[in-house]
């Protein structure tokens, strides 16, 4: 587990360096490489002692600072996920496709201020050695199988309570909270099956997880149709009247049975 943790902040290490084009790829692989190195601490929290915590926060604080670099790439990935979709009325492609004009310039503007506030993004890597030098001093060696199956168990409830409360409340905040705790399960299974343990796990549906993440991605359209958008005016009612209605078609998907 120490060396799946080390490999996945090694892995963000490097994609945090690609430069170009290749920026907003290397982020996005960046902030997964994180939240499966932060999914593997959490399986071990109650038997890598105190210092758990510090390194936890500091990544999770690094991957937030990494979020609007993200977010504005995954606004155009959901508008070309979008466009790819059959069905699509003229009026509603050419509305799309001049919101994913306007997406890209946004996207561009993020890259350009992120270069010239911290160029090859220096200062987050230089960050992020020195925190895996700590995630690696941890006592690993002294994990037992009951620490990482009580955490594997305890994210399993907090997935379901999570998937409960979002189809009651049908909030885009609850839906949220339901797709990190799917997938912050998915990542620790991943994290377990590296290192040969977890057999004897709970299953998902990785499927599922898939589906989440989509209907996440028109809720990232939908805010991006308030405060500070990128989309002109006239287009803001009609983009968030169309990503409404496909949030609601990708909800109806997840919760329909199999």
């Amino acid at each position: 587990m120490r060396a799946y943790a080390s490999g996945e902040i090694d892995q963000a290490l490097d994609a945090l360096g690609w430069g170009g084009n290749r920026l907003h790829a290397g982020v996005h692989l960046a902030r997964k490489c994180l939240r499966r190195a932060r999914a593997t601490l959490a399986l071990g929290a109650h038997g890598l002692g105190p210092g758990t915590q510090l390194i936890d926060r500091a990544l999770r604080d690094l991957n937030r600072d990494l979020s609007p670099l993200r977010d504005a790439h995954a606004l155009v990935e959901t508008l070309d996920r979008v466009l790819r979709g059959a069905a699509l009325t003229p009026d509603s492609r050419t509305l799309l496709t001049r919101a994913r004009r306007a997406a890209a310039a946004a996207r561009a503007q993020a890259a350009h201020a992120a270069r010239a506030d911290d160029p090859g993004l220096g200062r987050r890597r230089a960050l992020l050695r020195v925190l895996r030098a700590a995630l690696r001093a941890l006592p690993w060696a002294e994990l037992q199988p009951q620490h990482w199956r009580g955490a594997v168990a305890a994210s399993l409830e907090r997935m379901q309570r999570a998937g409960d409360r979002a189809r009651a409340s049908g909030d885009d905040e609850h839906w949220h909270e339901w797709r990190r705790r799917a997938r912050r399960l998915s990542q620790q299974q991943r994290a377990l099956k590296s290192a040969r343990l977890g057999a004897d796990a709970p299953k998902f549906d990785k499927h599922q997880i898939e589906r989440l993440g989509e209907a996440q991605d028109l809720t990232l359209l939908l805010e991006h149709c308030g405060k500070g958008s990128p989309f002109a005016k006239a287009d803001r009612g009609a983009l968030k009247a169309f990503a409404r209605a496909q949030l609601a078609q990708a909800r109806e998907r997840i919760e329909a049975p199999e």
